[in-house]
């Protein structure tokens, strides 16, 4: 995953759809239904109505419902060394983070200092199951999908980094690539992107079938028996 690279239309085109677009199309490219590596559950977004976030996952995991055992000097050296790999690998990027204390969750490692740090060093967004805070002063062009809201930092602390992790029911390795927005977050199939671009357009031209008719004048049932049995046609 790590030498993939997102052709720059299909790239621009991913940022200017939603995840259920995405989603859906990825059925279409593996000509199934099934696809199930995504989010589950209600999530937070930090700015809603903000481009979906498409980048190779950097992970991690923190904890700070508890103090940490190990040496302070330790985990300031883990820290820098989180912040390391976050500036490391191939663009566009964006932080994959777990909080292993979910869902008792509490510790805002996305706040107003770390978004800026994590934007500053390039990556385009975060996803994580634990939480977030500072919604007010956070910049914006960093969006932040999380499990929750809250005010404190808690005990918080990096433990591992660049490991697998899990986020709302989605296992994301280290540069596997995602798409998230206010929805959810996915992650996007290495094998499917040669065609995903097209399964996008698909996506949305077989919607528009229904779509057009529905929202025109004159919309009626009759309308509807034959717009509907030329969608069923034509989608996955």
């Amino acid at each position: 995953m790590a030498d993939t690279v997102i052709p720059d239309d299909l790239l621009s085109l991913l940022r200017s759809v939603d995840t259920p677009t995405v989603c859906n199309a990825i059925e279409v490219a593996q000509g199934r239904r099934g696809f199930n590596r995504f989010t589950r559950g209600t999530m937070q977004h930090s700015k809603p109505g903000d481009p979906a976030t498409v980048g190779f996952a950097r992970t991690a995991k923190i904890s700070g419902l508890a103090p940490p055992t190990e040496e302070p000097e330790a985990i300031r050296a883990r820290r820098m060394d989180y912040f390391r790999s976050m500036a490391a690998g191939s663009g566009p990027t964006a932080a994959v983070v777990e909080d292993v204390d979910y869902p008792n969750c509490i510790a805002g490692w996305w706040g107003e200092v770390h978004v800026a740090v994590h934007k500053g060093l390039g990556l385009a967004g975060a996803v994580t199951n634990g939480v977030m805070r500072d919604l007010d002063v956070i910049d914006d062009g960093f969006p932040v999908l999380s499990g929750s809201i809250g005010p404190s930092h808690g005990f918080v602390h990096v433990v591992e980094i660049g490991t697998p992790v899990s986020i709302m029911g989605m296992r994301v390795a280290q540069d596997e690539l995602i798409h998230a927005d206010r929805h959810g977050a996915l992650v996007i199939p290495t094998d499917v992107i040669p065609s995903l671009k097209q399964a996008i357009e698909t996506v949305i031209s077989c919607e528009a079938i229904v779509l057009g008719p529905a929202r025109a004048p004159g919309f009626d049932i009759d309308t509807l028996e034959e717009v509907w049995a030329q969608f069923e046609k034509a989608r996955t």
